[in-house]
């Protein structure tokens, strides 16, 4: 079963922020994950939501995104994404 994972990013540095985005995105795609939306316009319909940049992802499972989240890649370009970056992240199973 498909996961989807959102993040809403609020980027501080742009530059530092693409470094890290050079490093993931190889090692999300070896994990089987892709990109569903990123960056692009967004609106805010109901709520007091006030996000800033929204990446939509899908994993083939939760499993999947754990083990690029948790493993080493990902978790030795975290510490560029947070000097860069203020992060929220939710992960959901699909249907």
């Amino acid at each position: 079963m498909s996961a989807y994972v959102i993040f809403d990013v609020e980027i501080f540095d742009l530059t530092r922020y693409q470094e890290f985005m050079a490093g993931v995105k190889p090692a999300l795609e070896a994990a089987g994950g892709k990109y569903l939306a990123r960056a692009g316009e967004h609106r805010v319909y109901e709520g007091d939501w006030e996000p800033r940049r929204i990446v939509i992802l899908e994993f083939p499972d939760i499993a999947a995104f754990e083990g690029f989240y948790n493993g080493p890649i990902y978790q030795g370009l975290k510490s560029i994404r947070d000097e860069c970056s203020r992060a929220r992240l939710v992960a959901v199973q699909g249907l």
